[in-house]
């Protein structure tokens, strides 16, 4: 998977801009608020639909303007493709080789990403929603039904919360077993599939994190909820968990129990990073993680996604920027950071000055 090229117009600080992109890796230059992750964050915006900074979609706009558009070419193992994308203050038009799509599932999977910013560590020092996230995120692009079956899973939750608010208890307790049927369906989907990335994950984040960290720590990743192994099983399962806990969901008002509450471990050295790790321990602990994430999707895409690293040299000391950069051999990178480094990056490397919203030459 490779972009040649990004176009922006009007998009955070750029009036219009047009990127030319290597196979390999890219870095894009210059001091801070210059316009280096916003053009990251439109490559991940075109690869997945989803900006990993703006909660709405018209906060990407440039200030001023009433719209803004995004466009990437890039060629994949079945072809080339071009993506577009038109977004406007209430409404967006996504474009995969100029036709309309009208579902995000149909855009998912034509260029896969994988983004990481110091943002991420998110991921390790935060609640169990940013692990969902990432669990959404990443799985989504392999797997269109799991993408769906999270939009079906959400609705339907969505209604069965509103049913538990009702006072009319006998409305109630008739009614959940209806909305329990649909929903466990989804849900089943949903953690057989975590349950199997998970599975991959676990062993490759492993061993980047022993590669970043010279075997100093050990990192682990597991699920805390233990399902069965098969999605019927799973099904069953839940359909009957759910049913024990009609009158505790009730009180409370809301689904207490479901994928939507599920979260993962990550422990570094046997202690749970969330609580004991440092601020160096996490960030090493999600980049093994990411790097780990590129691997999962050669492995079922069968060729490598687009990595974004945005400021992610900063925050790394010398020997495990070094060790990074031997990690992104045959990964097309988009690296971001405030200045080159000849000794780190050498010659053989497509590097992109930022100034202002504009690539200087």
């Amino acid at each position: 998977m490779k972009i040649k090229n990004l176009y922006l117009k009007n998009f955070r600080n750029y009036a219009e801009e047009t990127f030319s992109f290597d196979a390999g890796l890219n870095v894009l230059y210059g001091r801070n608020a210059q316009g280096k992750t916003n053009c990251a964050e439109a490559v991940f915006y075109l690869c997945t639909g989803t900006s990993p900074r703006a909660r709405k979609d018209k906060q990407l706009i440039r200030a001023g303007e009433s719209a803004a558009f995004i466009r990437a070419d890039a060629e994949s193992r079945f072809g080339t493709v071009r993506i577009e994308a038109d977004i406007y203050e209430n409404k967006r038009e996504i474009r995969v080789n100029g036709m309309k799509i009208s579902r995000n599932a149909d855009l998912l999977g034509n260029i896969n990403g994988v983004f990481f910013s110091p943002s991420e560590l998110r991921l390790v020092q935060d609640g169990p929603d940013e692990r969902r996230r990432f669990l959404n995120v990443s799985i989504s692009q392999l797997s269109k039904s799991y993408y769906t079956a999270l939009i079906r899973y959400n609705k339907i939750l969505e209604q069965r919360n509103a049913l538990l608010k009702n006072r009319d208890l006998s409305v109630v307790f008739e009614t959940l077993p209806v909305w329990d049927a649909q929903l466990c369906r989804y849900a089943a989907e949903i953690a057989e599939k975590r349950q199997e990335f998970i599975r991959e994950l676990s062993p490759l984040a492993a061993e980047r994190h022993a590669y970043l960290t010279d075997g100093a720590e050990k990192l682990e990743i597991y699920s805390e909820k233990k399902y069965p192994a098969t999605k019927e099983e799973i099904e069953k399962k839940l359909n009957e968990e759910f049913a024990e806990n009609y009158e505790r969901d009730v009180r409370l008002g809301f689904t207490a129990s479901g994928p939507h509450r599920d979260d993962l471990k990550i422990l570094i050295g046997g202690e749970e990073a969330r609580v004991y790790g440092s601020q160096g321990q996490a960030r090493t602990a999600a980049l093994a993680v990411k790097l780990a994430e590129v691997e999962i999707f050669k492995e079922h895409a069968g060729e490598y996604p687009v990595l974004i690293l945005d400021d992610v040299m900063s925050e790394l000391d010398l020997p495990r920027r070094r060790k990074l950069l031997e990690k992104l051999d045959g990964v097309q990178t988009v690296l971001t950071c405030t200045h080159t480094e000849k000794v780190l990056f050498g010659k053989t490397v497509n590097k992109i000055r930022i100034a202002g919203g504009k690539i200087k030459r």
